[in-house]
């Protein structure tokens, strides 16, 4: 009957040693930095401080969320790149600082292969092609029509220069065969601004950004930009599905540490993201603001990466974008 008990007792204690933090033990004894390359409230933003308050828990020290705005996210990573391997200092990188920024920026104080260690993919985030209410043209075949009766006449603003409402944009109309007016601007709000009162006229905007002026009824969702639907979306169609195959035109965010980092450390990490992403509350944020598809190997968000970085150095070469 002892021994029964002894058995049971066993069994209740092994789930919460399988959930123990192998991190917290490789990790130094002191804060943990987890650097953001754009301002506070950002999609990068927000879901860093989601990750960052449950890690926090898990390694019983605090995690203090960094931002280092500037130049599409590079600055941060250029001083991530230069900090010891032990993991008081990571990155929350996206597409733009690891995947676009090496086609951009030619002198790139950074390698993405050689001075970051990927640790884990927390998320992928379409955009939505956007329009405001009152626009005439509102499907996506009107639009092509549109841009083809007037080359260079259509307008879709950006975030900025090489920004992923830019480069959807430049895929779009590779794949379409048209030609759109780029109207860059410095960030989404002032972009969102001009798209509302009618200065311009599209936007692959991001959709954790769009989806609150969707919900509002004061821009109408026209096609989103990954090859499946977005949980929080379903009822929006993909290009993929509206005749352009393959098209996809996302951002995403992935945790990485300075390159040099031991494979233990890595390891340690990635299993309490994973743990992490897992959890019900975090799930649930997550795909409200639009980011699926996260977690699993370190291996798997090395060769993400890499496809990505190819992709949009494809475009970037064909569309002859320069910032």
């Amino acid at each position: 009957m002892q021994r029964r008990h002894l058995l049971a007792a066993g069994l209740t204690v092994l789930p919460l040693m399988g959930h123990a933090s192998t991190a917290r033990s490789l990790l130094p004894k002191t804060s943990i930095r987890i650097l953001v390359g754009f301002p506070p409230g950002g999609g990068t933003d927000v879901v860093t401080r989601v990750i960052a308050q449950q890690l926090s828990q898990r390694w019983d020290r605090a995690v203090v969320v960094e931002n280092k705005a500037g130049a599409a996210g590079v600055i941060a990573a250029e001083y991530v790149a230069k900090q010891p391997a032990d993991g008081a200092t990571l990155l929350m990188t996206n597409f733009s600082n690891h995947a676009v920024a090496p086609s951009l920026h030619p002198r790139l104080g950074y390698v993405v292969e050689r001075d970051f260690r990927p640790i884990v993919l927390v998320g992928v985030v379409p955009s939505l092609l956007i329009c405001r209410r009152e626009q005439e043209a509102q499907t996506l075949a009107a639009i092509v029509q549109r841009c083809q009766a007037k080359p260079g006449a259509v307008s879709f603003g950006s975030a900025g220069p090489g920004s992923i409402q830019h480069l959807a944009l430049e895929m779009f109309q590779m794949r379409a065969g048209i030609s759109a007016l780029h109207t860059p601007y410095r960030g989404s709000a002032p972009m969102l601004a001009d798209l509302l009162g009618g200065q311009i006229d599209y936007s692959f905007e991001t959709m954790a950004s769009a989806t609150p002026h969707v919900a509002s009824g004061k821009v109408v969702a026209i096609a989103q930009t990954r090859l499946q639907r977005a949980k929080a979306q379903p009822q929006i169609p993909t290009l993929a599905e509206m005749g352009y195959p393959g098209f996809d035109a996302s951002t995403w965010y992935g945790l990485v540490g300075p390159g040099g980092m031991s494979e233990p450390l890595v390891q340690a990490i990635n299993q309490d993201v994973n743990d992490v992403l897992k959890l019900p509350a975090v799930a649930e944020k997550l795909v409200a603001f639009g980011a699926e598809d996260g977690g699993g190997t370190s291996a798997r968000f090395t060769a993400f990466i890499a496809s990505e970085k190819a992709k949009w150095a494809h475009v970037i070469r064909e569309a002859k974008v320069v910032v």
